[in-house]
């Protein structure tokens, strides 16, 4: 059963209409089936999908990001990887199911892959988690990241969460700090890493795995710091303003490539990448192949420079500030800096002949 969003109405009678049109034994019994209306329909279904989806607003691209039949990152793991051995748990506490990360090949070249999984339906939801990772699943990823670095393997990661999980449990084990120690693990790595967004990426919980050298996004996923359910509760206390939130934050693809915030954006197939499922796969391996061999060539050194300057360079030349002025309020930190530091040094120099002033008065006095 397809499921439809609610933007989708129209599409959703003519399918429903295209396959009556295909059946034999409609409600007249067996008849001839009119080959040429179900191509007139048909054109008419891809006609209207590509009105739709050629002019969706924020919020409705933040719907087909969620959409329930979206491909989820285990389909692409399954898809794009050879001979993949999946790896668990963090050692320290337990497995995290909302994650799946093992060594594959990918072109006959070993690459460890982590992927945040959702799951396809109800009972799957609830073992994964819904995709929110606890402290044990961003353990497991610095764990493996650590291992493939140290056998100089690259890194590629599938994005898709509406954020870390945010439950008591979690906070006690320290979610905060294992996010933290996931990006700082990152972006040490001495190997290429590649992160693709393929649905969600909600704040800390997916830029914990998305702090790498190429950052792609398929065209109708979404990234961004909070949900616009969220940000339009904060900012004018009615969660119905999801439209103007996902505006503001730039949260899609196109606005998120103007920023350089991400590399590239992966062309989805006319009505979201869920209506041609092999369409996608070979997309996203093309863009994969096309990354990797990028950095073939490159030394430790370039590779970790390289991914460096792509987070430093973010916000540059952009209408946020220049680099003239970002080198200008380095140097005058730097110079206030330093004006306090001699003069705490010129204090502890006066403090200490102070004492020793202090301890000769209070000797001799003692003596006479």
């Amino acid at each position: 059963m397809k499921n439809y969003l609610n933007f989708e109405s129209d599409i959703k009678n003519l399918e429903q209409e295209l396959e009556q049109l295909k059946d034999p034994y409609n409600q007249d019994g067996l008849s001839e089936v009119d080959t040429s209306k179900i191509s007139k329909v048909e054109k008419e279904i891809f006609e209207k999908l590509q009105n739709i989806y050629s002019n969706l607003d924020p919020w409705q691209i933040a719907l087909v990001a969620r959409h329930e039949d979206r491909p989820k990152a285990k389909f692409f793991i399954d898809n794009l990887f050879e001979e993949f051995i999946i790896l668990s748990g963090d050692r320290f506490y337990g497995e995290d199911k909302s994650v799946i990360a093992g060594f594959g090949k990918f072109n006959n070249k070993s690459v460890l892959v982590i992927g945040q999984e959702k799951g396809e339906d109800l009972e799957t939801r609830i073992e994964r988690n819904f995709g929110m990772m606890d402290p044990s699943g961003y353990r497991k990823t610095v764990r493996l990241m650590r291992l493939a670095e140290k056998f100089k393997i690259p890194v590629i990661s599938f994005i898709d969460t509406p954020g870390a999980y945010p439950g008591v449990g979690a906070e006690e084990r320290g979610q905060a700090e294992a996010i933290a120690k996931s990006i700082e693990c990152s972006m040490e790595l001495t190997v290429p890493t590649i992160s693709l967004i393929i649905g969600e990426g909600g704040s800390g919980g997916a830029i914990a795995l998305a702090s790498s050298n190429k950052v792609l996004m398929l065209q109708n996923a979404i990234y961004s710091v909070i949900s616009p359910e969220g940000c339009a509760t904060i900012l004018w206390r009615d969660p119905k303003k999801t439209l103007e939130a996902a505006t503001a934050m730039k949260m899609s693809s196109k606005d998120l490539l103007n920023l350089n915030i991400i590399d590239e954006i992966i062309p989805e197939p006319v009505g979201g990448a869920h209506r041609d499922k092999d369409l996608i796969i070979d997309n996203v391996r093309s863009s994969l192949e096309k990354n990797l061999e990028f950095f073939e060539g490159m030394n430790k050194d370039e590779i970790l420079n390289h991914r460096k300057n792509k987070f430093l360079s973010i916000g540059r030349n952009k209408g946020f500030t220049s680099q003239s002025e970002i080198s200008e309020n380095l140097s005058m930190k730097e110079n206030i800096i330093g004006k306090i530091i001699k003069k705490l040094k010129k204090n502890v120099t006066i403090s200490y002949f102070s004492l020793a002033a202090i301890i000769l008065i209070i000797f001799f006095y003692k003596i006479l």
